[in-house]
C-alpha cells in the first residue's frame, strides 16, 4: 500500500467544497489523515482567499488510477476539466508525495516541486507528517518547514487543528 499526501484547496464556497471532497475521498480511499485548515491569499491571480489543507491516505492503486480518482472528485465538486490554471477553483487536488516515488513526467512531477515553495502545501503537511523525509531533499518535512520564510507567506487557521480521521 502506497502512502499518498494530497493538497486540497478551494476559493469558491471553500468550506462546503472541502467538506464534500473529504467525504467523497473517504468513501473512495477509506481513512484520511487531515491537517488543520488554513486561509491564504490567492496565488497567481486576484481572487477570493483560498482555504487549503493536506490529507494523507494509503492506497493499492497505481499513480494514474489515484490521479483519476482525484480528478473525478474535483469534477464532483464543480471544477470543469478545462478550467484555466490561474483562476478561482471550487476544488483543486494536487498529489504532493506518492511514497518515495520520484517522477519527472510532463503530466506529473513527484515530489511536487511546489511543495517546497508553497506554505499552504508544506505547512499543513508538516502538521500531519513532520517526520516524513522528502524523497529528494533528504530532510524531514518538519525541517523543511522550520527553514521556510513564514513571514512572507501568512497562513491563518480557519478550523481547529485535527488529525482525526475524516469525517
Amino acid at each position: 500500500m502506497a502512502q499518498v499526501f494530497v493538497a486540497a484547496g478551494s476559493n469558491v464556497e471553500p468550506l462546503a467544497h472541502l467538506t464534500q471532497a473529504l467525504t467523497e475521498l473517504t468513501r473512495r480511499f477509506g481513512e484520511l489523515q487531515v491537517s488543520p485548515w488554513y486561509r491564504n491569499c490567492a496565488v497567481g491571480f486576484t481572487g477570493e482567499d483560498f482555504i487549503n489543507l493536506v490529507f494523507g491516505f494509503r492506497t493499492g492503486l497505481e499513480v494514474p488510477d489515484t490521479l483519476a480518482q482525484l480528478r473525478e472528485v474535483e469534477t464532483q465538486c464543480g471544477r470543469p476539466r478545462n478550467a484555466p490554471k490561474w483562476a478561482a477553483r471550487s476544488m483543486d487536488l494536487d498529489v504532493l508525495l506518492y511514497d518515495e516515488l520520484v517522477l519527472d513526467d510532463p503530466q506529473l512531477k513527484l515530489p511536487r516541486p511546489d511543495l517546497l515553495v508553497r506554505p499552504y502545501m508544506l505547512g499543513p503537511l508538516a502538521d500531519i507528517a513532520p517526520d516524513l523525509r522528502h524523497p529528494t531533499q533528504g530532510r524531514t518535512i518538519a525541517q523543511l518547514w522550520a527553514a521556510f520564510d513564514r513571514q512572507a507567506h501568512a497562513l491563518h487557521s480557519v478550523r481547529p487543528a485535527t488529525t482525526l480521521r475524516w469525517p
